[in-house]
């Protein structure tokens, strides 16, 4: 076997989960609301009944989570800290939730016990509800960079001395696109979705990335410049994105309509935070004074930054087809559609239990490659997984034996090895989502259409799954809260092994 079908000896895994996708115990201890919290009990539901206030009980029953990881040999746990159970309003002038710090104090602690590595995420989406109250959380860029910056610097200053890999935000484009475009992911703006009471989806979304880009800066230029010199960690930004093909591979419109899809996706955010410089060209061209500036001091804040890792979170892969025309003032994707086969017919591939998430492990490794030679920086992956064909509707008996899930697996880890040693990338780590069957506020409900003039007003937006689409490689029983590993929970230890040695090197 030669390197370039193995992983370094030190290569980094583990599973992953979010706050209030498990935690539950939204209302003990002094944690104060999220917008989800919000966002879940809204009548009519947006979430087919299903809220986050027990989830999986986590809060209570995490040492038996823990157990679970070191069944399965997890290296390493991804986690997100509730903002609103540190600092329950949220802001830089309220006060710190002192049984907020000593929970995640326990679940640092028994981590660390076990010889399991934390991964910390500072934001996984659910802003504290009194900073949305306060003065419309995102959508205030001087104020929720500020406040997001003293919330970092709380944990950092608490939890530093044991964490050394840190995530500031999980997912921008979501919150932002999802949040106050569709309208289908908390707080729900939209003024294109007619269960949405409030927003302008053509200009909103725009200034929820501002604010979270320079609220990423702000958090990465305090980590590196008072806490790392003593802590001696490392910090990143999780960004999700798939990886587009032209649906034609002769026409160049295709092309083009690839690759801008992707720098809507991904170098909205990447393009100011790793290569420090303004959105890409073919956004400001799209979207006109729609797309706000960086004045000459967050220029500066931005080249001040260093971020040492690309935490990547990646599911599957589609199509792009050109648009001929002007796009809509409330387009999001780069005036194109997204196609699940191409021109030939030919699908991009298996499908899962979810019509927009297909197998497409060859992709993926374009997509690892593409990200290293543009970025330059050691990649993460810090999401990567899928529901099986059916097992939505499965019995505890039935689901776990998730087959489509081991061959998504090791399919996709193949792809790894092949970026790694094939193409050059720096690959460090991989963490299978989830850990748990869980309320699907992530990518369970991401929403991936034929094209964009295919959406009406009154169906935008699909509302979130609920406690549908089963990502975990636990499965989890909503009623009793009991626990049963699946197959490929199991497997995966044996799956890093066959491919993980000591690199020979000349």
């Amino acid at each position: 076997m030669d390197n370039s079908s193995v992983l370094p000896s030190d290569f980094e895994w583990g599973f992953a989960t979010a706050a209030y996708q498990i935690e539950g115990a939204v209302a003990e201890d002094g944690r104060g609301k999220s917008i989800w919290d919000t966002f879940c009990h809204l009548e009519p539901t947006r979430t087919k009944g299903a809220n986050g206030d027990v989830a999986c009980d986590h809060y209570h029953r995490f040492e038996e989570d823990f157990d679970l990881l070191t069944k399965y040999g997890a290296k390493a746990y991804r986690f997100s800290v509730s903002w609103s159970r540190i600092i329950p309003l949220g802001g830089r002038n309220d006060p710190v939730n002192e049984a907020g710090i000593a929970f995640y104090d326990r679940l640092i602690d028994s981590l660390l016990k076990r010889g399991i590595t934390p991964w910390v995420t500072l934001y996984h989406w659910d802003l504290p509800q009194g900073l949305h109250d306060r003065y419309g959380g995102w959508l205030n860029v001087e104020e929720s960079q500020l406040d997001f910056e003293r919330y970092a610097r709380v944990c950092y200053e608490r939890f530093g001395n044991r964490v050394r890999n840190w995530i500031t935000l999980n997912e921008p484009w979501i919150q932002s696109i999802f949040g106050y475009s569709t309208g289908g992911n908390a707080p729900g703006r939209s003024s294109t979705n007619a269960q949405s009471d409030a927003g302008n989806s053509a200009t909103e979304p725009w200034i929820v990335g501002k604010a979270q880009i320079m609220s990423h800066v702000r958090a990465v230029i305090a980590y590196n410049k008072d806490f790392k010199p003593s802590q001696g960690g490392q910090i990143g930004i999780s960004l999700n994105g798939d990886y587009y093909e032209p649906w034609d591979r002769s026409d160049i419109r295709d092309k083009d309509a690839a690759k801008r899809r992707m720098e809507f996706h991904i170098g909205w955010f990447a393009n100011p935070i790793f290569l420090k410089r303004d959105y890409p060209s073919c956004m400001r061209e799209q979207l006109g004074e729609h797309l706000p500036h960086f004045t000459e001091d967050e220029l500066a804040l931005l080249k001040e930054s260093d971020t040492d890792f690309y935490g990547m979170n990646y599911y599957t892969s589609q199509f792009a087809r050109h648009r001929d025309g002007l796009a809509a003032d409330t387009d999001y994707l780069g005036n194109l559609d997204e196609l699940q086969q191409n021109k030939e017919g030919a699908q991009v591939g298996e499908e899962s239990g979810l019509h927009w998430l297909r197998s497409c492990p060859d992709l993926f490794r374009k997509h690892l490659t593409r990200v290293y030679r543009l970025y330059g920086k050691p990649i993460y992956i810090t999401e990567n997984g899928c529901p099986c064909p059916g097992e939505d509707t499965m019995t505890c008996d039935e689901a776990v034996n998730d087959p489509f899930r081991i061959r998504y697996f090791s399919s996709h880890l193949d792809s790894i090895c092949k970026s790694i040693g094939e193409d050059g990338a720096v690959i460090k780590g991989y963490f299978a989502w989830a850990l748990l069957d869980n309320l699907g506020m992530s990518n369970t409900f991401l929403v991936h259409v034929q094209t964009f003039s295919d959406r009406q007003t009154d169906d935008f937006q699909e509302w979130s799954d609920g406690y549908g689409p089963r990502f975990g490689v636990t499965f989890t029983d909503y009623e009793t809260l009991e626990r049963t590993p699946k197959q490929s929970a199991l497997l995966l230890r044996q799956m890093f092994t066959e491919r993980q040695r000591v690199v020979v090197t000349a």
